[in-house]
Protein backbone atom coordinates (compact mmCIF):
# COMPACT_ATOMS: atom_id res chain seq x y z
CA UNK A 1 0.00 0.00 0.00
CA UNK A 2 1.75 3.34 -0.64
CA UNK A 3 1.43 6.11 1.97
CA UNK A 4 -1.08 8.72 2.31
CA UNK A 5 -0.18 11.88 0.19
CA UNK A 6 0.45 14.62 2.64
CA UNK A 7 -0.57 17.28 0.14
CA UNK A 8 -4.40 15.64 0.57
CA UNK A 9 -5.09 14.90 4.15
CA UNK A 10 -8.36 12.70 4.66
CA UNK A 11 -10.74 14.92 6.05
CA UNK A 12 -12.40 14.07 9.45
CA UNK A 13 -16.42 14.82 9.72
CA UNK A 14 -17.84 17.64 8.12
CA UNK A 15 -16.24 21.03 8.26
CA UNK A 16 -18.18 23.58 9.95
CA UNK A 17 -20.58 25.70 8.79
CA UNK A 18 -20.52 29.08 9.07
CA UNK A 19 -24.45 29.88 8.59
CA UNK A 20 -25.23 27.32 11.56
CA UNK A 21 -21.99 28.70 13.41
CA UNK A 22 -24.19 32.42 12.67
CA UNK A 23 -27.49 31.20 14.13
CA UNK A 24 -25.98 29.26 17.35
CA UNK A 25 -24.37 32.47 18.27
CA UNK A 26 -27.79 34.20 17.61
CA UNK A 27 -29.84 31.74 19.44
CA UNK A 28 -27.79 31.95 22.29
CA UNK A 29 -27.86 35.91 22.57
CA UNK A 30 -31.87 35.37 22.34
CA UNK A 31 -32.23 32.25 24.91
CA UNK A 32 -29.83 34.25 27.06
CA UNK A 33 -32.37 37.36 27.24
CA UNK A 34 -35.65 35.39 27.38
CA UNK A 35 -34.42 32.89 29.75
CA UNK A 36 -31.66 33.94 31.87
CA UNK A 37 -28.29 32.20 32.89
CA UNK A 38 -29.93 29.65 35.03
CA UNK A 39 -32.28 28.33 32.86
CA UNK A 40 -30.08 28.60 29.80
CA UNK A 41 -29.28 24.91 28.54
CA UNK A 42 -27.39 23.57 25.18
CA UNK A 43 -30.35 21.83 24.67
CA UNK A 44 -32.61 25.27 24.60
CA UNK A 45 -29.99 26.76 22.22
CA UNK A 46 -29.88 23.99 19.69
CA UNK A 47 -33.57 23.75 19.52
CA UNK A 48 -33.48 27.24 19.02
CA UNK A 49 -30.80 27.38 16.23
CA UNK A 50 -32.07 24.19 14.37
CA UNK A 51 -29.18 21.97 15.35
CA UNK A 52 -28.59 18.60 17.15
CA UNK A 53 -27.37 19.42 20.60
CA UNK A 54 -24.49 16.99 19.50
CA UNK A 55 -23.44 19.78 17.02
CA UNK A 56 -23.12 22.14 19.90
CA UNK A 57 -20.45 20.05 21.69
CA UNK A 58 -18.69 19.55 19.02
CA UNK A 59 -17.50 23.11 19.29
CA UNK A 60 -17.94 24.03 22.58
CA UNK A 61 -17.25 21.99 25.40
CA UNK A 62 -19.80 24.24 27.67
CA UNK A 63 -22.34 27.01 27.51
CA UNK A 64 -19.97 29.34 29.07
CA UNK A 65 -17.66 29.02 26.25
CA UNK A 66 -20.40 29.34 24.25
CA UNK A 67 -22.06 32.28 25.24
CA UNK A 68 -18.53 33.95 25.16
CA UNK A 69 -18.44 33.38 21.84
CA UNK A 70 -22.01 34.41 21.00
CA UNK A 71 -21.01 38.13 22.72
CA UNK A 72 -17.62 38.23 20.95
CA UNK A 73 -18.64 38.35 17.89
CA UNK A 74 -20.52 42.01 18.86
CA UNK A 75 -17.33 43.42 20.34
CA UNK A 76 -16.24 42.41 16.72
CA UNK A 77 -18.62 44.72 15.25
CA UNK A 78 -16.33 47.79 16.90
CA UNK A 79 -15.17 50.16 14.43
CA UNK A 80 -12.65 53.20 15.25
CA UNK A 81 -14.42 56.40 13.88
CA UNK A 82 -12.46 58.31 12.03
CA UNK A 83 -13.64 61.97 13.33
CA UNK A 84 -10.72 64.19 12.65
CA UNK A 85 -8.28 64.19 15.83
CA UNK A 86 -7.48 61.91 18.39
CA UNK A 87 -10.23 63.85 21.05
CA UNK A 88 -12.81 62.95 18.84
CA UNK A 89 -11.95 59.72 17.99
CA UNK A 90 -11.60 58.81 21.66
CA UNK A 91 -15.38 60.07 22.11
CA UNK A 92 -16.62 58.71 19.03
CA UNK A 93 -15.30 55.17 20.39
CA UNK A 94 -16.63 55.59 23.54
CA UNK A 95 -19.89 56.44 22.76
CA UNK A 96 -19.75 53.06 20.20
CA UNK A 97 -18.63 50.91 22.96
CA UNK A 98 -21.63 52.02 25.45
CA UNK A 99 -23.91 51.89 22.88
CA UNK A 100 -23.35 48.34 22.15
CA UNK A 101 -23.55 47.42 26.04
CA UNK A 102 -27.12 48.94 26.07
CA UNK A 103 -28.16 46.03 24.33
CA UNK A 104 -29.68 43.37 26.36
CA UNK A 105 -27.98 40.70 24.38
CA UNK A 106 -24.53 42.32 25.03
CA UNK A 107 -25.37 43.41 28.50
CA UNK A 108 -26.92 39.89 29.36
CA UNK A 109 -24.49 37.73 28.05
CA UNK A 110 -20.95 40.00 29.08
CA UNK A 111 -22.57 40.06 32.71
CA UNK A 112 -23.25 36.22 33.22
CA UNK A 113 -20.17 35.17 32.07
CA UNK A 114 -18.37 38.09 33.89
CA UNK A 115 -20.01 36.35 37.34
CA UNK A 116 -19.26 33.10 36.20
CA UNK A 117 -15.58 33.63 35.80
CA UNK A 118 -15.30 34.87 39.05
CA UNK A 119 -14.85 30.45 39.83
CA UNK A 120 -13.18 29.81 36.32
CA UNK A 121 -9.86 30.48 35.30
CA UNK A 122 -10.24 28.68 32.19
CA UNK A 123 -13.39 30.74 31.15
CA UNK A 124 -11.05 34.27 32.18
CA UNK A 125 -8.61 33.15 29.93
CA UNK A 126 -11.52 32.79 26.93
CA UNK A 127 -12.78 36.16 28.37
CA UNK A 128 -9.40 37.70 27.95
CA UNK A 129 -8.53 35.89 24.64
CA UNK A 130 -11.93 36.03 22.33
CA UNK A 131 -12.84 39.56 23.46
CA UNK A 132 -10.57 41.75 26.08
CA UNK A 133 -7.14 40.47 23.22
CA UNK A 134 -9.03 41.16 20.18
CA UNK A 135 -10.54 44.52 21.09
CA UNK A 136 -6.98 45.85 21.61
CA UNK A 137 -7.13 46.66 18.14
CA UNK A 138 -9.01 49.53 18.66
CA UNK A 139 -6.16 51.18 20.91
CA UNK A 140 -3.83 50.09 18.43
CA UNK A 141 -5.71 51.51 15.25
CA UNK A 142 -6.05 54.79 17.35
CA UNK A 143 -2.78 55.52 18.57
CA UNK A 144 -1.65 54.74 14.85
CA UNK A 145 -3.80 57.28 13.34
CA UNK A 146 -2.53 60.00 15.88
CA UNK A 147 0.79 59.36 15.60
CA UNK A 148 0.42 59.86 11.80
CA UNK A 149 -1.64 63.19 12.29
CA UNK A 150 1.20 64.36 14.62
CA UNK A 151 -0.80 63.95 18.05
CA UNK A 152 1.13 61.14 19.69
CA UNK A 153 4.90 60.62 19.66
CA UNK A 154 6.31 57.40 17.64
CA UNK A 155 6.04 54.12 19.60
CA UNK A 156 8.99 53.34 22.10
CA UNK A 157 11.80 51.46 21.05
CA UNK A 158 10.92 48.80 23.20
CA UNK A 159 8.08 46.51 22.07
CA UNK A 160 7.14 45.37 25.72
CA UNK A 161 6.72 48.80 26.89
CA UNK A 162 4.45 49.51 23.93
CA UNK A 163 2.52 46.96 24.29
CA UNK A 164 2.31 47.99 28.41
CA UNK A 165 1.29 51.55 27.39
CA UNK A 166 -1.55 49.66 25.09
CA UNK A 167 -3.22 47.63 27.88
CA UNK A 168 -3.25 50.32 30.22
CA UNK A 169 -5.26 52.80 27.47
CA UNK A 170 -7.54 50.05 26.55
CA UNK A 171 -8.11 48.82 30.55
CA UNK A 172 -8.99 53.00 31.32
CA UNK A 173 -11.34 53.04 28.29
CA UNK A 174 -13.10 49.55 28.75
CA UNK A 175 -12.90 50.14 32.33
CA UNK A 176 -14.57 53.17 32.24
CA UNK A 177 -17.39 52.42 30.23
CA UNK A 178 -18.27 49.27 31.90
CA UNK A 179 -18.44 50.60 35.08
CA UNK A 180 -20.46 53.67 34.57
CA UNK A 181 -22.99 51.51 31.69
CA UNK A 182 -23.29 48.27 33.74
CA UNK A 183 -22.20 48.68 37.18
CA UNK A 184 -23.48 51.94 38.40
CA UNK A 185 -26.13 52.00 35.35
CA UNK A 186 -25.81 55.69 34.92
CA UNK A 187 -26.02 56.71 31.03
CA UNK A 188 -22.57 57.38 28.95
CA UNK A 189 -23.75 60.62 26.45
CA UNK A 190 -21.83 62.87 24.47
CA UNK A 191 -21.36 65.06 27.31
CA UNK A 192 -20.25 62.28 29.50
CA UNK A 193 -17.98 61.34 26.56
CA UNK A 194 -16.19 64.18 26.24
CA UNK A 195 -15.24 65.19 30.21
CA UNK A 196 -14.03 61.44 29.97
CA UNK A 197 -11.81 62.25 27.09
CA UNK A 198 -10.31 65.07 28.50
CA UNK A 199 -9.39 63.80 31.69
CA UNK A 200 -7.84 60.95 29.20
CA UNK A 201 -5.78 63.38 27.25
CA UNK A 202 -5.38 66.54 29.47
CA UNK A 203 -5.41 65.04 33.19
CA UNK A 204 -7.68 65.61 36.35
CA UNK A 205 -7.05 69.31 36.41
CA UNK A 206 -8.72 69.86 32.58
CA UNK A 207 -11.14 67.47 33.72
CA UNK A 208 -11.88 69.37 36.80
CA UNK A 209 -12.05 73.20 35.80
CA UNK A 210 -13.33 73.04 31.95
CA UNK A 211 -17.64 72.46 32.00
CA UNK A 212 -18.48 70.15 29.57
CA UNK A 213 -18.48 71.71 25.54
CA UNK A 214 -18.56 71.26 22.02
CA UNK A 215 -15.36 69.15 20.99
CA UNK A 216 -12.97 71.16 19.51
CA UNK A 217 -12.77 70.61 15.71
CA UNK A 218 -10.22 68.53 13.90
CA UNK A 219 -6.51 70.38 14.54
CA UNK A 220 -7.24 72.24 17.45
Amino acid sequence: MSAPDPQSPQRRGRPRSAAADRAILAATRAALVEVGWSRLTMGEIALRAGVAKTTLYRRWAAKSELVVDAVAVLFDELELPDRGCLRADVEGVVLSFAALLRRPETKTALMAVLAESTTDEALRARIREAIVDRQKRLVLDGRARAQQRGELPPDPPDPAETARVVDLIFDVIAGAVVHRSLVSDCPVDEAWARQFATLLLEGLGAASSAPPGRSPQPGS
